[in-house]
Protein backbone atom coordinates (compact mmCIF):
# COMPACT_ATOMS: atom_id res chain seq x y z
CA UNK A 1 0.00 0.00 0.00
CA UNK A 2 1.15 3.43 -0.92
CA UNK A 3 1.95 5.65 1.99
CA UNK A 4 -0.48 8.23 1.13
CA UNK A 5 -3.22 5.60 1.21
CA UNK A 6 -2.24 4.00 4.22
CA UNK A 7 -2.22 7.99 5.79
CA UNK A 8 -5.67 8.30 4.55
CA UNK A 9 -6.48 5.42 6.60
CA UNK A 10 -4.92 6.36 9.90
CA UNK A 11 -6.21 9.41 9.58
CA UNK A 12 -10.19 7.89 8.98
CA UNK A 13 -10.01 5.61 11.90
CA UNK A 14 -8.57 8.29 14.40
CA UNK A 15 -10.62 11.44 13.41
CA UNK A 16 -13.87 10.22 12.17
CA UNK A 17 -13.48 6.72 14.00
CA UNK A 18 -12.24 8.09 17.15
CA UNK A 19 -15.56 7.06 19.97
CA UNK A 20 -17.53 5.20 17.00
CA UNK A 21 -18.11 2.06 17.84
CA UNK A 22 -18.79 -0.35 14.90
CA UNK A 23 -21.35 -3.07 14.92
CA UNK A 24 -21.03 -6.26 13.58
CA UNK A 25 -24.41 -7.38 13.33
CA UNK A 26 -24.67 -11.44 14.58
CA UNK A 27 -27.68 -13.01 11.87
CA UNK A 28 -28.25 -15.82 10.33
CA UNK A 29 -27.26 -15.95 6.52
CA UNK A 30 -30.72 -15.50 5.13
CA UNK A 31 -30.95 -12.41 7.53
CA UNK A 32 -27.70 -11.26 6.87
CA UNK A 33 -28.53 -10.93 3.18
CA UNK A 34 -31.66 -9.15 3.89
CA UNK A 35 -30.10 -6.64 6.05
CA UNK A 36 -27.60 -6.00 3.27
CA UNK A 37 -30.36 -5.30 0.67
CA UNK A 38 -31.44 -2.48 3.14
CA UNK A 39 -27.78 -1.50 3.45
CA UNK A 40 -26.91 -0.50 0.56
CA UNK A 41 -26.83 3.02 -0.27
CA UNK A 42 -27.95 3.96 3.30
CA UNK A 43 -26.92 4.75 6.76
CA UNK A 44 -26.66 2.11 9.19
CA UNK A 45 -29.35 4.02 11.10
CA UNK A 46 -31.79 3.41 8.52
CA UNK A 47 -30.91 0.24 7.70
CA UNK A 48 -31.19 -1.01 11.37
CA UNK A 49 -34.81 0.69 11.24
CA UNK A 50 -35.64 -0.76 7.62
CA UNK A 51 -34.63 -4.48 9.03
CA UNK A 52 -36.78 -3.67 11.90
CA UNK A 53 -39.83 -2.95 10.39
CA UNK A 54 -39.59 -5.45 8.28
CA UNK A 55 -39.09 -8.58 11.05
CA UNK A 56 -41.96 -6.38 13.58
CA UNK A 57 -44.69 -5.69 10.92
CA UNK A 58 -44.66 -8.93 9.57
CA UNK A 59 -44.82 -12.34 11.42
CA UNK A 60 -42.19 -14.13 9.68
CA UNK A 61 -40.26 -14.57 6.27
CA UNK A 62 -42.98 -16.53 4.90
CA UNK A 63 -45.78 -13.85 5.23
CA UNK A 64 -43.32 -11.17 3.38
CA UNK A 65 -42.58 -13.11 0.41
CA UNK A 66 -46.17 -14.16 0.34
CA UNK A 67 -47.46 -10.39 0.48
CA UNK A 68 -47.84 -7.17 -2.38
CA UNK A 69 -44.48 -5.43 -3.08
CA UNK A 70 -46.28 -2.05 -1.69
CA UNK A 71 -46.99 -3.67 1.51
CA UNK A 72 -43.40 -4.46 2.10
CA UNK A 73 -42.30 -1.17 0.69
CA UNK A 74 -44.75 0.73 3.14
CA UNK A 75 -41.77 0.05 5.87
CA UNK A 76 -39.20 0.70 3.80
CA UNK A 77 -40.09 3.93 2.66
CA UNK A 78 -37.55 6.96 3.83
CA UNK A 79 -35.07 4.73 4.74
CA UNK A 80 -33.48 3.13 1.91
CA UNK A 81 -33.41 4.11 -1.21
CA UNK A 82 -35.65 2.29 -4.34
CA UNK A 83 -37.43 1.45 -1.24
CA UNK A 84 -40.17 -0.38 -4.37
CA UNK A 85 -37.39 -1.83 -5.91
CA UNK A 86 -35.85 -3.57 -2.94
CA UNK A 87 -38.76 -5.02 -1.80
CA UNK A 88 -38.99 -6.69 -4.80
CA UNK A 89 -35.99 -7.68 -4.41
CA UNK A 90 -36.52 -9.08 -0.73
CA UNK A 91 -39.42 -11.15 -1.79
CA UNK A 92 -38.26 -12.47 -5.12
CA UNK A 93 -34.87 -13.79 -3.19
CA UNK A 94 -37.55 -15.58 -0.16
CA UNK A 95 -39.45 -17.00 -3.44
CA UNK A 96 -36.11 -18.25 -4.55
CA UNK A 97 -34.40 -19.63 -1.08
CA UNK A 98 -38.12 -21.37 -0.23
CA UNK A 99 -38.73 -22.59 -3.96
CA UNK A 100 -35.26 -24.58 -3.60
CA UNK A 101 -34.55 -25.36 -0.41
CA UNK A 102 -38.75 -25.47 1.43
CA UNK A 103 -37.45 -23.21 4.34
CA UNK A 104 -35.52 -19.85 5.22
CA UNK A 105 -32.23 -22.10 6.35
CA UNK A 106 -29.21 -21.12 4.55
CA UNK A 107 -26.73 -22.05 7.51
CA UNK A 108 -25.64 -24.99 5.71
CA UNK A 109 -24.12 -22.87 3.01
CA UNK A 110 -21.19 -21.72 6.09
CA UNK A 111 -20.08 -25.27 6.05
CA UNK A 112 -19.50 -24.91 2.25
CA UNK A 113 -16.13 -22.82 2.18
CA UNK A 114 -16.03 -18.90 1.74
CA UNK A 115 -15.59 -18.87 -2.07
CA UNK A 116 -18.07 -21.65 -2.51
CA UNK A 117 -20.75 -20.48 -0.16
CA UNK A 118 -20.19 -16.73 -1.99
CA UNK A 119 -20.31 -18.56 -5.05
CA UNK A 120 -23.67 -19.93 -4.69
CA UNK A 121 -25.25 -16.79 -2.95
CA UNK A 122 -24.03 -14.54 -5.92
CA UNK A 123 -26.47 -17.00 -8.19
CA UNK A 124 -29.69 -15.76 -6.21
CA UNK A 125 -31.41 -13.12 -8.70
CA UNK A 126 -31.80 -10.85 -5.97
CA UNK A 127 -28.17 -10.67 -5.40
CA UNK A 128 -25.68 -7.97 -6.19
CA UNK A 129 -21.90 -7.76 -5.73
CA UNK A 130 -22.48 -5.97 -2.80
CA UNK A 131 -24.98 -8.20 -0.88
CA UNK A 132 -22.41 -10.97 -1.62
CA UNK A 133 -19.50 -8.85 0.14
CA UNK A 134 -21.81 -7.99 3.03
CA UNK A 135 -22.41 -11.62 3.59
CA UNK A 136 -18.91 -12.72 3.08
CA UNK A 137 -17.65 -10.13 5.57
CA UNK A 138 -20.34 -10.90 8.14
CA UNK A 139 -21.33 -14.41 7.72
CA UNK A 140 -18.43 -16.54 6.35
CA UNK A 141 -15.38 -14.91 8.02
CA UNK A 142 -14.18 -13.59 4.26
CA UNK A 143 -12.06 -10.74 3.51
CA UNK A 144 -14.86 -8.62 1.58
CA UNK A 145 -15.71 -4.70 1.61
CA UNK A 146 -18.74 -4.37 0.58
CA UNK A 147 -19.10 -0.62 -1.74
CA UNK A 148 -22.63 0.79 -2.42
CA UNK A 149 -22.84 3.91 -4.42
CA UNK A 150 -21.47 6.57 -1.49
CA UNK A 151 -18.75 4.65 -0.27
CA UNK A 152 -17.29 4.25 -3.90
CA UNK A 153 -18.10 8.34 -3.96
CA UNK A 154 -16.14 8.96 -0.83
CA UNK A 155 -13.17 6.86 -1.41
CA UNK A 156 -12.51 8.00 -5.19
CA UNK A 157 -12.33 11.19 -3.88
CA UNK A 158 -9.74 10.47 -0.84
CA UNK A 159 -8.20 9.18 -3.78
CA UNK A 160 -8.46 5.26 -2.68
CA UNK A 161 -10.40 4.28 -5.64
CA UNK A 162 -8.84 4.85 -9.13
CA UNK A 163 -11.72 6.96 -11.75
CA UNK A 164 -12.54 5.18 -14.70
CA UNK A 165 -13.00 1.64 -13.10
CA UNK A 166 -16.47 1.25 -12.83
CA UNK A 167 -16.41 -2.41 -12.54
CA UNK A 168 -17.26 -3.35 -8.06
CA UNK A 169 -15.40 -6.33 -7.97
CA UNK A 170 -12.13 -4.80 -9.41
CA UNK A 171 -12.72 -1.72 -7.12
CA UNK A 172 -13.19 -4.38 -4.30
CA UNK A 173 -10.15 -5.78 -5.14
CA UNK A 174 -8.18 -3.15 -5.21
CA UNK A 175 -9.34 -1.75 -1.34
CA UNK A 176 -9.18 -5.15 -0.05
CA UNK A 177 -5.22 -5.60 -1.15
CA UNK A 178 -5.04 -2.31 0.97
CA UNK A 179 -6.83 -2.99 4.14
CA UNK A 180 -6.31 -5.40 6.49
CA UNK A 181 -9.56 -8.02 7.32
CA UNK A 182 -9.48 -6.40 10.77
CA UNK A 183 -10.09 -3.40 9.27
CA UNK A 184 -12.64 -3.76 6.67
CA UNK A 185 -15.95 -4.07 8.95
CA UNK A 186 -14.99 -0.36 10.98
CA UNK A 187 -13.71 0.95 7.06
CA UNK A 188 -17.41 0.62 5.82
CA UNK A 189 -18.95 2.01 8.28
CA UNK A 190 -16.74 5.15 8.74
CA UNK A 191 -16.60 5.70 5.04
CA UNK A 192 -20.83 5.47 5.23
CA UNK A 193 -20.35 8.23 8.14
CA UNK A 194 -18.05 10.34 5.48
CA UNK A 195 -21.32 10.12 2.66
CA UNK A 196 -23.97 10.92 4.87
CA UNK A 197 -22.21 13.60 7.11
CA UNK A 198 -20.12 15.99 4.32
CA UNK A 199 -19.27 14.14 1.32
CA UNK A 200 -22.81 14.76 -0.49
CA UNK A 201 -22.91 13.88 -3.96
CA UNK A 202 -23.56 17.44 -4.91
CA UNK A 203 -21.75 20.60 -3.25
CA UNK A 204 -20.16 18.18 -0.23
CA UNK A 205 -18.89 20.25 2.85
CA UNK A 206 -15.40 19.97 2.40
CA UNK A 207 -14.43 22.28 4.96
CA UNK A 208 -16.10 20.70 7.84
CA UNK A 209 -15.16 17.33 7.12
CA UNK A 210 -12.47 15.82 9.12
CA UNK A 211 -10.89 14.22 5.95
CA UNK A 212 -10.11 17.39 4.06
CA UNK A 213 -6.58 17.65 4.76
CA UNK A 214 -5.55 13.95 3.72
CA UNK A 215 -8.67 14.11 0.42
CA UNK A 216 -7.66 15.90 -2.44
CA UNK A 217 -10.84 17.09 -3.53
CA UNK A 218 -11.22 18.26 0.14
CA UNK A 219 -7.86 20.31 -0.29
CA UNK A 220 -9.04 21.68 -3.62
CA UNK A 221 -12.47 22.85 -2.46
CA UNK A 222 -11.07 24.39 1.13
CA UNK A 223 -8.87 26.44 -0.92
CA UNK A 224 -11.24 27.41 -3.56
CA UNK A 225 -13.96 28.18 -0.91
CA UNK A 226 -12.70 28.76 2.85
CA UNK A 227 -15.73 28.90 4.82
CA UNK A 228 -16.29 31.92 7.28
CA UNK A 229 -15.96 30.78 11.57
CA UNK A 230 -19.38 30.02 12.66
CA UNK A 231 -21.42 29.84 9.04
CA UNK A 232 -24.39 27.72 9.03
CA UNK A 233 -24.28 24.09 7.69
CA UNK A 234 -25.95 23.74 4.80
CA UNK A 235 -26.78 20.86 2.29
Amino acid sequence: MSTSKQRTITHLFNSVGKGYKSEDLTLPVLEQFIYAVCREGTTRDNANQAFQNLKQRFFDWNEIRVSLMREVADVLHDLVPDADMRSQRIIDFLQEVFESTFSFDLEPLIKKGVKQAAKQISRYKAASDYTVAWVTQHSLGGHAIPLDAPNIRVLRRLGMLEEGKDDPETMRASLEHQVPKAKGLPLVDLISVVAEEWCFETDPDCPRCPMHTVCPVGQERTKAAPVAVGAKKSR
